[in-house]
């Protein structure tokens, strides 16, 4: 596949960016494309002893900045993130992995790639870590289920929602499951404060309705077999089930709370292994067993978190991304683009009579 890299976006310059890109093309076979300022690209793939010859460089003479407006990408079509989604819906390149702001590269997405048929708002779908299922039930994970990864839908692109755009999520996510994981029944839930259906808010009792086939909206007004119901935030990590949906407002909340909370065990766990000797040679032994632990929940390991519902590819990366985040994005892109998640969407998400439900 080929993949168009925003070169300019993140916290830490060109560096990590070029560098990520390099690693892709090299362990993955990824073809990337970087967009940017020419010069400076090909000046940072000097200071990293790569040849100016390695990629295809597409200039781009604008950056939208973290503290500019998300809605100023349209009058800036030189912008980076206009123009790698320009690539995507030009074909040139078969998606976009950007780690720049991430409203301007929903907006450009957005504008340049449009909504498909039947998509009311786009969704970020987050990847999250879980550990293995605590409860035996009909929802319990099958042999089908082999991920240690769970997604999360709507991971901040829409602060407030409707219910008919948490079912569109709902669906959206369960297809990035399936091509993403190879998981061959994704089990989706609508988190809550609450197991029992008749808890939560208004915009939860609404949803559950029009996922049970008991609401307008609903698609054929039947139910949705795969909806497994309402689940706790405390078990969303535990392997319950393979989607999350909420609205962007909370899920970004989750997915903060979740980085901050890893982060800070890790540093409780390297603290108590050196506070006294017997600790640091348990600490000694531990270490392999802790080194896989810190990468099963490092966010840097799959990279980004793609834009479900716009006609095309692109991946949305975290602002403080290093190499191998950007690698594994580009990965992720290369892998979703060749797995034909966009066409799926589109088949999924067309209204009734337009398109041939994709599951």
């Amino acid at each position: 596949m080929k993949i168009a890299l925003d070169a300019m976006g993140g916290d830490f310059g060109s560096d990590p960016l070029v560098a990520g890109a390099d690693l892709a093309r090299r362990d993955f076979g990824t073809e990337v494309v970087l967009v940017g300022d020419p010069e400076l690209i090909r000046e940072r793939l000097r200071a990293l002893s790569l040849p100016t010859t390695s990629f295809e460089i597409v200039e781009a003479k604008d950056v939208i900045d973290m503290t500019d407006k998300a809605s100023d990408v349209r009058k800036r079509r030189e912008s980076t993130v206009w123009v790698a989604s320009e690539l995507v819906k030009k074909g040139h390149v078969q998606g976009a992995v950007s780690a720049g702001h991430s409203g301007a590269s929903l907006a450009a997405a957005m504008w340049v790639l449009g909504r498909l048929k039947g998509v009311e708002r786009p969704t970020i779908g987050t990847i999250l870590p879980c550990g293995p299922s605590r409860k035996s039930s009909s929802h319990s994970p099958t042999s089908s289920r082999n991920v240690d990864h769970f997604i999360l839908v709507d991971g901040g692109a829409n602060v407030d929602c409707k219910p008919s755009h948490l079912v569109s999520f709902a669906r959206m996510g369960r297809l990035l499951s399936r091509h993403l994981f190879s998981v061959e029944e994704p089990r989706v839930s609508l988190l809550s404060n609450g197991e029992e259906e008749t808890k939560g808010n208004e915009l939860v009792a609404q949803t559950i309705a029009l996922l049970r086939g008991r609401g307008e909206g609903s698609g054929k007004g039947e139910p949705f077999p795969w909806f497994a119901g309402p689940i706790e935030s405390r078990d969303i990590f535990s392997g319950e089930t393979d989607v999350v949906v909420c609205d962007g407002f909370v899920g970004n909340i989750v997915l903060k709370e979740a980085e901050g909370l890893a982060q800070t065990i890790m540093e409780m766990m390297k603290d108590a292994a050196r506070s006294d000797l017997r600790s640091k040679i348990g600490g000694l032994l531990l270490r392999p067993a802790l080194s896989r632990m810190k990468k099963r929940i490092d966010w840097a390991e799959y990279g980004g978190a793609p834009l479900l519902g716009v006609g095309g590819l692109f991946v949305i990366c975290h602002g403080r991304s290093n190499a191998l985040a950007i690698k594994n994005a580009i990965g992720m892109a290369d892998r979703l683009a060749a797995s034909g998640l966009t066409e799926a969407l589109r088949l999924e998400m067309a209204p009734a009579g337009e398109g041939k439900e994709a599951g």
